[in-house]
């Protein structure tokens, strides 16, 4: 942790004494020089990056004495066919650190094993993607085995028992499959054992309760199945840490105790995600006195939280009972440690909602049925909160004004509910705010210009209201990333400077609104643009030409980033309204331009053809003169094509045929003439009504002109919307 200018000292090499070398932390730059290999005696060697190092181990042979080796982060890759071979070289070796240095390759075959002392070994973030080596289980001394964010396929062997000495085996993030093996028991030294994250199935074995040193246990995020029995916990009398589940939402494991159950453990951290657990609330949870965090989630449970759980008096850093079927009222005695979570959401919970200590930090009580109004004094009840989701519930009234004493807030999150009057002006008091979700509530009145101060507001929704106005004020939110203004009252010309304003914004959605003016030509600089929703407005003027430039409807499609909200966006697309979870991957792969019923007039830029990632793109309901462009063929990716009630004149472009993911299409009530395009998808449009109010088209399904071709299409007809 010191700083060299990058270059390594000019020293290193020369001591032959020396059995202690830390420059761990150190930001260098190039190649370890091979003169490391001079220090004949060392025992102890730590090389773990900051920078960018690289080797190609051949110095290594020579330190026959050393006992420990971290070459974290260090670029291994071109030691790929032979770096198993050469850290094999160290007979006394105990300790081997090799994480995250790019290593591809694990050799399945290692001809003798020299390192037989080796007691710990960290290979993980590196790109294996073969089965665990079965020369790894002559290791016997191993105590410490970490293969985590790897990706290691197939099954966990038997053999896996014969390493009775392993005290932590880390295998989580990688591709492994089956189930544990059996011989899991023997490993009767193991504290922790983590396989979060693979694709492993089938039923747990009960000789995991053979395990009677284990501290931690975290299974989580596999698709198991069977029951889990007061077998499986039977001599686990230590365990301090549980982590079971399934991914959601499937639910095929179940929790088979007897109702007077004790468990031989006392837990301080509990997660269990789609794990049937109910319907009752599970009684074992009686003696669990020390628990911190209890994550209960998706576990079919019913009815009331019981007295007797509040009684344990915990001192709670995380409460999540989601996603089950819990009801009645949110009982206000729970304590809380400081900066805990609390997560209730998608219950049955009724009432007024519920206000608990100040350490409280995230609070999520969303699709619930709480009513009545927020409360007015939660900005001085819980002024640590970063997030506050109670959305989805029925909640009335106005926003309180002391909700601005929140100033640590990150994200507010308030949207369907039954919500009105206008939003206050408090905004400047909150400086880290990243998300506000207003949406569908019956809000109305001007966007305060406080709310255009925020500079770290990544997320805007505040679609569904009755608010009016113009937008200008966002013309400072550089950082937005999604922003929904869709179904308000909003008036005015878009912002022109939209593109150099906001140039992170992936969605943009300014629908069902009054405004007027052109679309600016700023907005071709939106890099990063995937959804473009205009529609139902009263724009007027030319499509930009440029709008060819949206870079990522363009580049070969990537479905990098994370949008780090819970909400829901509404896209209309094939005639229905499409609703997408933002923290689903699902809306990465969601390309649409929409800026149908405006007043646009022109030709369609030849520039649109380009977009060879988009799936929807809607023009209808314009005054769009010219031809539909004779390279539209090129949209590889489009699956719905709406250009209806336009003034669009010439032929269908034969390159249409090209478009084979093509589902939805209507080019009805246009001037287009000639013949319909017969091969590929065109022979599944059988409705007539695709091409209804061209007067001068032919072929089939029209009946003018079907007649004459060889063979008309039999396909059941498609639902078109008008």
């Amino acid at each position: 942790m010191n700083d060299f200018g990058g270059v390594f000292p000019s020293f290193i090499g020369s001591p032959e004494k020396l059995k202690y070398l830390n420059l761990s932390g150190l930001y260098f730059v190039g190649v370890i020089p091979p003169n490391l290999g001079n220090l004949s005696r060392l025992l102890y060697l730590d090389l773990k990056s900051f920078g960018t190092l690289e080797t190609d181990l051949q110095w290594v042979a020579t330190l026959s004495s050393l006992k420990y080796l971290n070459l974290e982060a260090v670029n291994l890759t071109k030691t790929t066919s032979y770096w198993l071979h050469a850290v094999n070289m160290l007979p006394s070796l105990v300790e081997l650190h090799l994480p995250s240095c790019g290593l591809p390759m694990l050799p399945l075959t290692l001809p003798y094993i020299n390192f037989t002392s080796l007691s710990i070994l960290d290979l993980s973030g590196n790109k294996f993607t073969s089965t665990i080596p079965p020369w790894l289980f002559n290791l016997t001394k191993l105590e410490n085995l970490d293969f985590a964010d790897n990706s290691l396929t197939r099954k966990l062997p038997d053999s896996l028992g014969y390493l009775k000495s392993l005290r932590y085996l880390e295998l989580s993030d990688n591709s492994l499959e089956g189930s544990i093996p059996k011989s899991i028991g023997n490993l009767t030294s193991l504290e922790e054992f983590n396989l979060e994250h693979n694709q492993m199935s089938g039923i747990i074995p009960k000789s995991l309760g053979e395990l009677s040193s284990l501290v931690s246990l975290d299974i989580y995020g596999n698709t198991w199945e069977g029951a889990i029995t007061e077998a499986h916990f039977a001599k686990l009398g230590g365990l301090r840490e549980v982590s079971i589940g399934n991914y959601p939402p499937n639910i095929s494991l179940v929790f088979n105790v007897s109702s007077n159950w004790i468990p031989p453990f006392k837990l301080i951290y509990l997660y269990i995600r789609s794990w049937q657990l109910g319907p009752k609330f599970p009684t074992w949870l009686r003696n669990q006195t020390e628990l911190t965090t209890v994550v209960l989630r998706n576990a079919s449970i019913s009815g009331t939280i019981p007295d007797w759980f509040l009684q344990l008096d915990l001192q709670l850093d995380e409460l999540n009972f989601a996603d089950n079927q819990l009801s009645g009222k949110v009982p206000n005695s729970l304590r809380f440690s400081y900066g805990s979570t609390v997560d209730l959401t998608s219950n049955r919970y009724e009432g007024p909602l519920p206000l608990w200590s100040s350490n409280i930090s995230l609070l999520y009580l969303r699709d619930n049925i709480f009513s009545g109004p927020i409360p007015h004094n939660i900005g001085q009840v819980m002024p640590n909160l970063t997030c506050l989701d109670i959305s989805t519930n029925s909640l009335s009234g106005s926003i309180p004004l002391f909700l601005g004493n929140l100033s640590q807030l990150q994200f507010i999150l308030i949207s369907n509910n039954l919500l009105s009057g206008e939003i206050p002006h408090f905004w400047n008091n909150m400086p880290s705010l990243g998300g506000i979700d207003l949406s569908n509530n019956s809000l109305f009145g001007t966007i305060p210009i406080s709310l255009g101060s925020l500079t770290s507001l990544k997320f805007l929704g505040l679609s569904s209201n009755n608010f009016s106005g113009e937008v200008s004020f966002l013309k400072k939110c550089t950082y937005l990333i999604i922003l929904d203004l869709g179904d308000n009252k909003f008036s005015g010309p878009i912002l022109a400077s939209i593109g150099e304003s906001m140039p992170n914004l992936q969605i943009l959605s300014l629908r069902s609104n009054s405004f007027t003016g052109s679309i600016p030509l700023s907005l071709c600089g939106l890099s990063a643009l995937h959804i473009l929703d205009f529609s139902h407005n009263n724009l007027s003027g030319n499509i930009p030409h440029c709008i060819g430039n949206l870079s990522y409807l363009e580049s070969e499609f990537t479905d990098e980033g994370f949008y780090g909200y819970l909400g829901r966006f509404e896209l209309v697309s094939k005639g229905r309204v499409f609703v997408y979870d933002y923290d689903s991957m699902i809306i990465y792969l969601v390309t649409s331009v929409d800026l149908s019923d405006n007043k646009l007039s022109g030709e369609i830029p030849m520039g649109l053809t380009s977009l060879i990632n988009l799936g929807t793109l809607n023009f209808s309901m314009n005054h769009l003169t010219g031809n539909i462009p004779a390279n539209i063929g090129n949209l590889k990716s489009i699956e719905t094509l709406d250009l209806s009630l336009n003034k669009l004149s010439g032929s269908i472009p034969q390159s249409m045929v090209n478009l084979t993911f093509l589902n939805h299409l209507n080019l009805s009530y246009n001037n287009l003439s000639g013949k319909i395009p017969t091969s590929n998808q065109f022979q599944t449009f059988v409705d007539p009504s695709i091409y209804k109010g061209n007067p001068d088209l032919s072929g089939c399904p029209l009946p003018t002109g079907c007649q004459d071709n060889e063979e008309a299409p039999q396909v059941p007809s498609v639902f078109v919307p008008k």
